[in-house]
């Protein structure tokens, strides 16, 4: 096990600008790139993940031989990532697991664990709960303000706002579309997918087609956004991968930065990231409509307040 002075050392002899994009995030960005690397690289991703304080501790010949690989894939693997080589990596996960063990200690290392079959009640709430709040804290961490302005924008000015999802993420847009549809949006969300290519199909320009995918790879969601695209809608994703095949067939992607344990993979935080992504995108739009937006929520809020019980009730 790595300490964390040794920690604190590695990272303090780094050259790390703060403000380096990825000096704070390169554990979220591998986990993101992880699906779309060659199967040798992934194991150098998935070893890194498993434990990136000890990465950080290992040669570049340890850990390709930890992989199952070689140096020259290590290399290549930190090509990827959009650095140098593998010092600059060595470096980044140093400083990433410091500021880690600083703000929780060996906490994060308990906590941050899979879940296990002997885990108590206590230990699954706990781990739960901070996966949940983790994903929160990384996808704003790591949103692209650019790309939100600029899907907020269009989702502001368009004459229909169609979303699609499937499973657990048409949950999350059925949630965006009624937090449209109650400020005076013209919003529909589409969880079957012959419906959803039939209004794709009736797009236009003007219009927006957002989709919501964790892995990026749902096949129904991709033939959804493409037929919307071949229709000159805008499009947009919502993904945990910025280079999955959804990506490709798309105007615009928004990512979260998930990470799942036993028994929740693609539903629990995944969706609260999601989620935490379409309340931003409301918000944005609700702004840019200030006064209807009051005007509207006002309205609903009298219309529905009559339904609320304001005393006990009898038992029946």
């Amino acid at each position: 096990m790595v300490t964390g002075k040794l920690l604190t050392t590695m990272a303090k002899s780094s050259k790390i600008p703060e403000d380096d994009p990825l000096a704070e995030g390169v554990v979220v960005r591998i986990r993101a790139l992880a699906p779309s690397l060659s199967p040798a690289e992934r194991r150098v991703a998935e070893l890194v993940l498993e434990d990136p304080s000890r990465a950080a501790s290992r040669t570049i010949t340890e850990l390709a031989r930890a992989a199952g690989t070689s140096e020259t894939t290590v290399i290549r693997f930190c090509k990827v990532l959009g650095l140098p080589g593998y010092p600059e990596l060595r470096l980044r996960l140093a400083a990433e697991s410091a500021r880690e063990f600083a703000r929780e200690g060996d906490r994060a290392r308990v906590v941050g664990s899979d879940i296990g079959p002997d885990d108590t009640m206590e230990q699954i709430v706990e781990k739960v709960a901070f996966a949940d709040a983790r994903a929160v804290e990384e996808t704003a961490r790591h949103l692209d303000i650019e790309t939100l302005e600029t899907v907020a924008e269009a989702m502001a000015a368009a004459s229909r706002i169609e979303l699609f999802g499937v499973g657990a993420s048409g949950f999350v847009a059925l949630d965006l579309q009624g937090k449209l549809h109650r400020i005076g949006r013209r919003a529909y969300a589409w969880l079957d997918t012959h419906a959803a290519l039939a209004s794709a199909a009736l797009l236009s320009k003007g219009d927006v087609a957002f989709g919501i995918s964790h892995t990026g790879a749902t096949a129904d969601t991709i033939d959804v956004l493409t037929e919307a695209r071949s229709r000159g809608a805008t499009t947009v994703a919502l993904t945990n991968f910025p280079r999955s095949p959804v990506a490709g067939v798309v105007d615009h992607v928004l990512t979260t930065a998930a990470r799942e344990t036993t028994f929740r993979s693609g539903a629990t935080a995944s969706r609260i990231a999601q989620l935490t992504v379409v309340d931003c995108l409301f918000v944005a739009v609700a702004r840019r409509h200030y006064r209807e937006t009051l005007r509207a929520l006002e309205a609903t809020y009298d219309a529905v307040s009559g339904r609320r019980v304001t005393g006990p009730r009898g038992r029946r």
